[in-house]
C-alpha cells in the first residue's frame, strides 16, 4: 500500500463510526454536502478546486499495520476490524474545478453508508477549503492584472506541503508559471525563477562592485534572456549594471522594493532610452489584489507574488462545510441559530441572461429538469471508483470562461455582495 491518508482526519469522525457499529446505524444510506453559508468577508464569489486531490486522497484512504496501531489505542476490536477492510465504496458528485461558486452551492455531494462518508469530513474539507480559498484569491489577482505575467511565489510563506498545492490552484486561477518546482515536477506547471539579493551581497568583498559581479555571473551562467534583481542597493545604477551585463537584449529586470509604481515609471524610460526596448520589468514584494490593481497603469509586464497568494489574501478558508442531509432517502437539517441547514440531496444550476450569469438555483434531486438552466455538478466517483479526471489546462478555462461570465461589477476587488443570489427551491 502507498502512502496512506487515512490520518488525516479528526478523532470525533472515529468516535462516530464506532459507535454507530454498535448501535447498528453505520450501514444506513446517507447524503453528505459541501458548501459554504456565507462567502468570505468582501468576497464576490468562490472558485471549485481540488476536486482531483481530493480523490487522489480518498483512493488513499487505508488503514494499514502502521494507521491501526494509532488508532487501535482509543478503538474497539469491531470497528478496527472494520477499518482494515474499509474501502470507500461510494458515490461523489461535485463542481468541476475551475467552476465558480455561491453561497449554499452544493460543491461536492457524497453518498454512501454513514459509516465510510463520515470517516471523509475532515479530508475533504481540509484540501477543498485550502485550494478553493487559493485559487479564489489568484483569479481576483489575475483579473487586477489585466492579461499581465503572474509567477506563484509563495513557497516560503507557507508550509512546505501546502505548496505545491498552492501553486497548482495559482495556476488554474490564470497564473502563468511557479517558482516551486516539486509543483513543476507534480503538475507540470511552468516553471520561473530569478535571484535573491543574498547572490549579489555574496559578492560583497570580491570585486570592487558586488552588483557587477553577480550580474556578470548570473548572465554567464543562464544567458543574457535571465532576470536580473536591480533593488539591492539603487534602483537605477542597478539597471545601467544589468544592461552593462547583459546587453540591451536582456530578458528582464525585477524590483522587489520602494515605490514600484514610480519606479516602473523610471526604470521603463531608462531601459528604452539605453535600446532595451524588449527587456521586461516584473515587480514583487508582498503584492497582492489590490497593490496589483493600483499599478494598472504602471508599465509593468508581470508581477511576482508570494504571501498574499498563499494565504488566500486576507481568507485563508473558503469556509466550506460537511453537513449531512439525507439518511435512507429522507431530508434531514439542523435548526441550530445561525447555523441552520437545507435538508435533502440537491442539485445545482445556473441561469443565464444573454450569456450573463444572473442566479444560482439549488432544487431537489427530484426536481424536473429545465432546459434554460445549466447543470453544475459532474460525477465524480461511482461506486468507490473514480470517473473524473481532466487536464489542468481545462479547469483553467472554466475558470477564465466563468469570470467572462460574471457581471462586470463582480471583477472589482473591492468588497460586495456575493455575484450573483443563490435561490434555494423546495
Amino acid at each position: 500500500m502507498g502512502h496512506s491518508t487515512a490520518l488525516l482526519t479528526d478523532q470525533y469522525e472515529l468516535t462516530m463510526l464506532a459507535a454507530a457499529l454498535r448501535d447498528g446505524t453505520a450501514d444506513r444510506p446517507v447524503v453528505f454536502e459541501v458548501f459554504a453559508r456565507r462567502l468570505p468577508e468582501g468576497r464576490r464569489y468562490g472558485v471549485a478546486c481540488g476536486a482531483q486531490r481530493l480523490l487522489d486522497a480518498v483512493d488513499a484512504f487505508r488503514f494499514g499495520a502502521d494507521e491501526i496501531e494509532t488508532v487501535g489505542k482509543f478503538l474497539d476490536d469491531r470497528t478496527i476490524d472494520w477499518l482494515r477492510r474499509f474501502r470507500f465504496s461510494g458515490d461523489i458528485d461535485g463542481y468541476p474545478e475551475g467552476e465558480l461558486f455561491f453561497p449554499d452551492s452544493p460543491i461536492l455531494t457524497v453518498r454512501g453508508t454513514f459509516g465510510e462518508c463520515v470517516l471523509l469530513e475532515t479530508l475533504l474539507l481540509s484540501v477543498l477549503n485550502h485550494d478553493c480559498a487559493i485559487a479564489a484569491a489568484a483569479a481576483r489577482m489575475v483579473t487586477a492584472a489585466r492579461g499581465r505575467t503572474l509567477i506563484e511565489m509563495g513557497g516560503r510563506r507557507t508550509h512546505e506541503q501546502a505548496a505545491p498545492s498552492a501553486a497548482r490552484a495559482a495556476y488554474i486561477a490564470g497564473f502563468t508559471a511557479t517558482s516551486n518546482l516539486e509543483a513543476v515536477r507534480r503538475y507540470g506547471i511552468p516553471g520561473a525563477g530569478t535571484s535573491a539579493h543574498a547572490f549579489v551581497l555574496l559578492h560583497s568583498g570580491l570585486a570592487a562592485d558586488p552588483e557587477t559581479a553577480a550580474f556578470a555571473s548570473q548572465v554567464s551562467s543562464m544567458g543574457p534572456q535571465t532576470t536580473l534583481l536591480v533593488d539591492t542597493f539603487d534602483v537605477r545604477s542597478g539597471v545601467e549594471k544589468a544592461i552593462a551585463a547583459a546587453g540591451t537584449k536582456l530578458g528582464a529586470v525585477r524590483i522587489d522594493s520602494g515605490d514600484l509604481g514610480q519606479h516602473a515609471r523610471d526604470v521603463r524610460e531608462q531601459l528604452d532610452d539605453a535600446g532595451a526596448t524588449s527587456t521586461r520589468i516584473l515587480l514583487s514584494g508582498d503584492l497582492d489584489e489590490f497593490s496589483i490593481e493600483a499599478l494598472r497603469e504602471a508599465p509593468v509586464d508581470g508581477f511576482g507574488v508570494g504571501t498574499s497568494l498563499v494565504t488566500g489574501s486576507g481568507a485563508p478558508t473558503a469556509g466550506l462545510v460537511y453537513k449531512l442531509v439525507e439518511v435512507d432517502g429522507i431530508p434531514v437539517a439542523k435548526k441550530s441559530s445561525q447555523k441552520a441547514t437545507h435538508g435533502g440531496a440537491k442539485r445545482a444550476f445556473r441561469r443565464f441572461d444573454d450569456g450573463v450569469a444572473v442566479e444560482e438555483v439549488i432544487r431537489p434531486t427530484n426536481a424536473p429538469l429545465q432546459q434554460t438552466l445549466r447543470e453544475l455538478q459532474t460525477p465524480m466517483m461511482r461506486s468507490g471508483e473514480r470517473t473524473y479526471t481532466e487536464p489542468l489546462v481545462a479547469a483553467r478555462a472554466r475558470l477564465a470562461t466563468g469570470l467572462q461570465n460574471l457581471p462586470p461589477q463582480a471583477l472589482d476587488p473591492s468588497a460586495g455582495e456575493p455575484a450573483i443570489p443563490t435561490s434555494m427551491e423546495a
